[in-house]
């Protein structure tokens, strides 16, 4: 399974990105697919989880309210939908598939994910 991140870019405090994952391979359908984040000098945080039917939705605290995870397995693609984003979400995204496909009340930890994307950055200026 080959996972490609992009939608990143610079945007001021205040705007609105929408990153893509497309995967290719796999049963993407199947597949929980999470996006994570990693700022320089911070170990990679989850942000946000899907579970393979798109019914379980799971968000860090930081992002509740502003950050929207989607998927549409037709186009075997995830998508996250930031909005009024803030300097402390600027970070590289990576998007990461688990071939476990459901999602509980937590997000899923990154060593459960099997396959991730190679990130794209976002900078969010003030």
């Amino acid at each position: 399974v080959q996972l490609q991140a992009s939608g990143g870019g610079l945007v001021q405090a205040g705007g609105s990105l929408r990153l893509s994952c497309a995967a290719s391979g796999g049963t993407f359908s199947s597949y929980a697919m999470g996006w994570f984040r990693q700022a320089p000098g911070k170990e990679r945080e989850p942000v946000a989880v899907i579970s393979w039917n798109g019914r379980n939705i799971v968000y860090a605290d930081s992002v509740k309210g502003r950050f929207t995870i989607s998927r549409d397995n037709a186009k075997k693609t995830v998508y996250l939908r930031m909005n009024s984003l803030k300097p402390e979400d600027t970070a590289i995204y990576y998007c990461a598939a688990d071939k476990y496909g459901v999602v509980g009340d937590e997000l899923v930890a990154q060593y459960d994910y099997d396959y991730w994307g190679q990130g794209t950055q976002v900078t969010v200026s003030s």
